[in-house]
This record gives C-alpha cells, sequence and structure tokens, in this order.
C-alpha cells in the first residue's frame, strides 16, 4: 500500500472546501507522484492539524481537490529550538535544514561567520533563503509535521548574538568547551543552538558568544563536520527537554 502524499498549501482552510493546487505542489502530485482523480492525499497549511482530501481533478497544468474532515493533530515538540547555523556549502546547508526540520527544529537562523566560504550579494542571499524555505516545507511534507518551520533571512552572527531572546538558553557548540554533553542539566521551553561552518566559530566569535551569555558545548572528543553537529545537537536536546525524551512511567 503506497504512502499518502502530504501537501501543504499556505492559505486559509476549511473542511469541505474546494482548492487549486499551487503550480509546484500540482506538478508534484500529477507528474512526479502520478496520483488520479479519486486518490486520497493529506493537505496541511502550518497553522495546526491537517485535513484528509481528495483529489477531485488532474489536469496538466491544474490539480484540484476536495478537503474532507479536519484533524487536530500536532506533531510539534513542547521544546522550542531555534537552529543558528553558520552557513555551509551547497548540500551540506541543504541536509542541515531537512534533518533539522524532521528533528523539530522551530525556526532556522542562517548565520555569516568568519569562516564561511560562502559570500553572496544581497539578491543572491534572498535566493538562498527561499530555497532553504523550500526545503523546509518538503522536510515538513515528509515528517509528517502539522507546522513548518521558518528560515530566517541570513544574518551577521554579531547581530544575531544582540538580538537574540535574553529568556533562551543559548549553546554554543565549541570542540574545546570545558562543558560535554552529559553535563547539562538546565532546560527550558527555549533553546537555541549555535553551530559554525565548515571551519569552525573564530576565537573573537566565541568571546562574543561568551560575553553575549552563551553556555560553550562541547559535543564529544571526536570533530564533527558541520552537518553532522547540528543534528547531533538536535537530537540531544530533543531527548534531554523535547518529544524524544523517555516517557515517564
Amino acid at each position: 500500500m503506497s504512502t499518502v502524499p502530504r501537501i501543504f498549501v499556505d492559505e486559509a482552510m476549511h473542511a469541505g472546501q474546494e482548492l487549486e493546487l499551487p503550480a509546484a505542489q500540482a506538478h508534484h502530485v500529477g507528474a512526479v507522484l502520478r496520483r488520479g482523480t479519486g486518490d486520497p492525499l493529506v493537505v496541511f497549511n502550518g497553522q495546526g492539524g491537517e485535513f484528509a482530501a481528495t483529489l477531485q481533478s488532474v489536469a496538466r497544468r491544474t490539480v484540484r481537490v476536495r478537503l474532507d474532515e479536519h484533524r487536530a493533530i500536532e506533531r510539534e515538540s513542547p521544546l522550542q529550538v531555534t537552529l543558528a547555523q553558520g552557513i555551509s556549502k551547497g548540500e551540506r546547508m541543504d541536509y542541515t535544514i531537512q534533518k533539522a526540520v524532521e528533528l523539530g527544529v522551530a525556526e532556522i537562523a542562517p548565520l555569516v561567520t568568519d569562516h564561511c566560504v560562502v559570500r553572496l550579494s544581497d539578491e543572491r542571499w534572498q535566493r538562498k533563503q527561499e530555497h532553504w524555505q523550500s526545503i523546509a516545507v518538503a522536510a515538513a511534507e515528509q515528517s509528517g509535521r502539522t507546522r513548518v518551520p521558518s528560515v530566517a533571512p541570513v544574518t551577521d552572527l554579531r547581530d544575531w548574538l544582540n538580538a537574540a531572546p535574553v529568556d533562551t538558553l543559548r549553546l554554543v557548540l565549541a570542540p574545546e568547551a570545558d562543558a560535554p554533553a552529559g553535563t547539562l542539566r538546565q532546560g527550558g521551553q527555549r533553546v537555541a543552538l549555535v553551530v559554525g561552518p565548515e571551519g569552525g566559530f573564530s576565537d573573537l566569535e566565541l568571546r562574543l558568544a561568551d560575553l553575549a551569555g552563551c553556555v560553550a558545548l562541547s559535543l564529544g572528543p571526536r570533530i564533527l563536520r558541520t552537518e553532522t553537529a547540528g543534528v547531533v545537537a538536535m537530537s540531544l536536546v530533543q531527548a534531554l527537554w523535547g518529544d524524544l525524551k523517555p516517557k515517564e512511567k
């Protein structure tokens, strides 16, 4: 039995409504997945819950669906995690965003840091942000999430440190840190994970992070790639304080 596709549509919805899918989603359903009239779908708009839906018509350029019942399903973590990620090259950044969404991240903040190897104009950064947001949407569709994490505009690490909420536990990953992950005891509803790019953070950036109130954190004796570090850190905090922690008996 094939899996029922999940489709994100960014508009208000109600049960019984018929709607036309946007062009990209219509192409995916009709041409890529090769679904036809009468096939089931799941449609969600990121406002909570999801709709069981049925394909009403599938044409070359137009796909229409009927929204059936609304399911008040919530698959979001109680822990609000921001991944402040130093921008890495190409597919590494794409992978980081995809896996962070699968692990329940609430927001992704792409950071320009001293050791970033990617340097673009403001216009190209905006296109990158749109590309990363599309990856977040696809990962939310695949992983069953009912809300789509936002990818913030690209910003400099220093600006992000100055603007980060003071009520958030900010953990900056640093291989040389004295505090290993196993010593973490402070929990909360809001956590920010600050991860460097391929070359890590500069000494100055680590000092600025310390002055801004960040807690330096080591993930163990081995040096992890930037795309690995973010995934490990996300898994760690979700296991400690989020929806991956063992259920109490």
